[in-house]
C-alpha cells in the first residue's frame, strides 16, 4: 500500500473547512459562504425548547449540548439522551401521554412516514404509533449543516459523473448529500427531491446550508418517484440531488434521470458497494444482475456452471463512494468495473480517502492484491502433514506441531497459478488438494505460471496457445478431465516424484484415521493399499497414537487397520 498526500487546491477549501470526527461548535466553524438565520446552538436550544420543562432542565444540567445526537421519549419509560460519547438515562422521570403532546404541539405535521421537523431547521422528530394510530414514542435527532464534509471528494461531484453514496444509518450520507447540494449549486442549477424535508429542513423557506439548490418537496413518500421526474420534466436542472433511494420505482426513476443527461447524486443504505448489487430492490442502480446460462464450451472454458451471474445493464451511477466515516470515504470510480469484478470474485480495492491530523485529504493507492486475497473462493488452502510427525493420543498440542511443520512444507513448495482451459477447476482443486501441493486458478492468463489444457482443444490451435507460446508460459496438455490425469499434471508442474506424492496423501489419510479413532467416532478404520514403506510409516503413527494397527492382505493389495487396542 502506498500512500501519498493530495492537496485539493479548490477555490473555496478555506472558507469550507475540514470536517471534525463529532460537529462541531459554533464558535470554530468556518464561516457560512450563505448568510445563515441562526448558529448552530440555537438551532439545537429551538429542539430542546419544545420538550416539556422537567426534561428540559435536566438536559441543561447535564451539559454542553454541541454533541447531542438524539433525545427519545417513549410512553412510561425513562427519556433518554444520546450524545456522541455517552448516553443519559433520567431513571427520575416517566414519560407521560401530556409530554408527549406537548412536543407535537411544538412541531410541525408528521408525514406519512411518520417523519415531522421543525421549521427552517434540520432537526427530524420520528413517531412511534400504537395500533390504533396514537403516537406513543418520538425520536428527536439533531440535524447540523457541517461545512466541509464533501470537500475530500469535490473533485468526483464536480466531474459531472451521476454519484451513489453508500454507508449504514447515521454515518453521515445525508450531510455530505446537503454540502454537495450546496457546492454544485455554486455553478449548476441543482434541484433537491427533499421527501421527508431533512436535506433542507421542515417548512417553506429551506435551511440556508443548501446555498442556491431548489428544494422541491414530497407530499408522500408514496410519490418520490414522481417528483423526481417532474423535477427534470418541469424545471430544468442540470443536478438532481434525491436522499433515501430505497423503492424499485425510485431506482427507476433514478435510471430514468440518468438517461437523459442529467446528473444524480443520490444515497443508499448499505455499508458496501456489494451490499446495494445483492439487494433486489436497488441492485438496478449499479446496473442490477441477473443469471446468463453459458454454452457447453464456454461454460468449460471458465471451468464454470452453465449458469453465472452477469451485470444486466449500464449502472445508473458512474461512481460510488462508501462513507466509512465523518473523514474516511472509500471510492469506487467506475461502478460497471468494481461489479463486473464482483460478480467474477475478484474485487477490485477501492480508493480510500481520509484526512490526516493535519487536515490535509490523503488518499491510499492500493497496491494490486495477489491472488489469493482477490479470490479467496478459488484458492485452495493446502496443509500436508509432515512425513515424520507422529501424532499424540492426549497431547492438545499435536495439532500446533503438525500446523508448523505444515507451514515449513508450503514454503518449501511455492505456490503456482494455473490457468485452466477446458480443464474442470473443481477437480483440479480436489487434484491439488490431494497431491498436497499449493494451487491458485485465475481467469486471466497473465497471472499463469501454466496453462492446462485439454487434447482435444489443443488440436485446434485457440489463441491462448499462441499467447502463453508468446509469454513463454509452460503447457500442460491432459488427455482427459480424470483426476488421474489432472494429478500427474501437478506432479510434474510441481517436479515431485510420484512415490513421494502417494507417500503424502497416505499419509494424510492416516492421520486422518487416527483422529477418527481417538475421537470415537469410528471404532476400526482400513486404510488404502500401500507400498512396504509407506505401511512402516502407518503402524509408526498409529503406535505414538496408543492405537493398535495391523496389515491385511496380499501385495500387492496389503493395506494397515487402525484400531483400539480392544478393537
Amino acid at each position: 500500500m502506498s500512500v501519498e498526500p493530495t492537496r485539493f487546491t479548490n477555490p473555496t477549501q478555506e472558507e469550507a473547512g475540514a470536517p471534525s470526527t463529532a460537529p462541531m461548535p459554533a464558535e470554530s466553524m468556518p464561516t457560512d459562504p450563505m448568510p445563515a438565520e441562526s448558529t448552530e446552538s440555537e438551532e439545537i436550544d429551538r429542539l430542546v425548547d419544545i420538550l416539556p420543562e422537567t426534561i428540559r432542565r435536566r438536559i441543561h444540567e447535564t451539559g454542553s449540548l454541541s454533541d447531542l445526537v438524539e433525545i427519545v421519549l417513549d410512553l412510561g419509560r425513562h427519556p433518554e439522551v444520546r450524545t456522541y460519547s455517552d448516553r443519559s438515562v433520567f431513571e427520575d422521570i416517566e414519560i407521560r401521554a401530556d409530554d408527549i403532546e406537548h412536543v407535537i404541539a411544538g412541531i410541525g405535521a408528521f408525514g406519512d412516514d411518520n417523519r415531522a421537523g421543525i421549521a427552517r431547521t434540520l432537526h427530524r422528530i420520528s413517531a412511534i404509533r400504537n395500533r390504533a394510530g396514537r403516537v406513543i414514542g418520538l425520536t428527536l435527532r439533531a440535524g447540523r449543516a457541517i461545512y466541509g464534509t464533501a470537500e475530500i471528494v469535490r473533485d468526483i461531484f464536480e466531474s459531472g459523473n451521476s454519484v451513489l453514496l453508500v454507508g449504514r444509518p447515521g454515518v453521515g450520507k445525508t450531510t455530505m448529500l446537503r454540502e454537495t447540494a450546496r457546492l454544485l449549486a455554486e455553478h449548476k442549477r441543482v434541484v433537491i427531491v427533499d421527501t421527508s424535508n431533512e436535506i433542507a429542513g421542515d417548512g417553506d423557506i429551506p435551511h440556508p446550508a443548501i446555498g442556491r439548490a431548489r428544494r422541491m418537496q414530497v407530499m408522500t413518500p408514496a410519490l418520490q418517484h414522481e417528483v423526481m421526474i417532474e423535477a427534470v420534466e418541469n424545471h430544468n436542472p442540470e443536478v438532481i440531488v434525491i436522499d433515501e433511494i430505497g423503492r424499485e420505482l425510485e431506482a427507476m426513476a433514478a435510471r430514468t434521470i440518468a438517461e437523459r443527461g442529467v446528473q444524480l447524486i443520490g444515497t443508499a443504505h448499505g455499508n458496501t458497494l456489494e451490499n446495494v448489487m445483492m439487494n433486489p430492490t436497488l441492485s438496478d442502480l449499479v446496473g442490477g444482475i441477473e443469471s446468463v446460462t453459458l454454452s457447453d464450451e464456454e461454460a468449460r472454458r471458465r471451468g464454470t456452471q452453465k449458469s453465472v451471474l452477469e451485470r444486466r445493464a449500464p449502472p445508473t451511477f458512474d461512481s460510488a463512494i462508501e462513507i466509512q466515516g465523518w473523514q474516511r470515504l472509500a471510492l469506487h470510480p467506475d461502478v460497471g468495473l468494481a461489479i463486473d469484478s464482483l460478480l467474477r470474485g475478484r474485487p477490485l480495492a477501492p480508493e480510500i480517502r481520509f484526512r490526516g491530523e493535519d487536515g490535509e485529504v490523503m488518499v491510499e493507492s492500493l497496491a494490486p492484491e495477489p491472488p489469493s486475497a482477490r479470490r479467496p473462493q478459488r484458492a485452495v488452502t493446502v496443509r500436508p502433514i509432515a512425513e515424520h510427525k507422529l501424532l499424540s493420543a492426549e497431547d492438545d498440542r499435536a495439532d500446533e506441531s503438525i500446523d508448523a511443520l505444515d507451514l515449513e512444507r508450503q514454503v518449501a513448495l511455492p505456490t503456482r497459478t494455473v490457468y485452466a482451459y477446458g480443464v474442470n477447476q473443481g477437480r483440479l482443486r480436489r487434484a491439488a488438494v490431494a497431491v498436497g501441493v499449493p494451487l491458485h486458478i485465475v481467469d486471466d492468463l497473465t497471472e499463469a505460471n501454466a496453462l492446462f489444457i485439454l487434447k482435444s482443444y489443443f488440436r485446434n490451435r485457440p489463441v491462448v496457445i499462441n499467447d502463453a507460446e508468446a509469454r513463454g508460459i509452460p503447457i500442460f496438455i491432459l488427455r482427459n478431465n480424470t483426476n488421474t490425469n489432472i494429478e500427474r499434471a501437478l506432479v510434474d508442474l510441481y517436479g515431485l516424484s510420484p512415490t513421494t506424492t502417494a507417500s503424502e496423501r497416505a499419509l494424510r489419510e492416516t492421520r486422518d484415521a487416527i483422529r477418527s479413532v481417538l475421537s470415537g467416532s469410528r471404532t476400526m478404520i482400513e486404510l488404502s493399499p500401500q507400498a512396504a514403506p509407506i505401511r512402516k510409516q502407518q503402524h509408526d503413527m498409529a503406535r505414538q497414537a496408543n492405537l493398535s494397527s495391523l496389515s491385511r492382505g496380499k501385495e500387492p493389495r496389503r493395506r494397515v487397520r487402525i484400531m483400539h487396542y480392544d478393537g
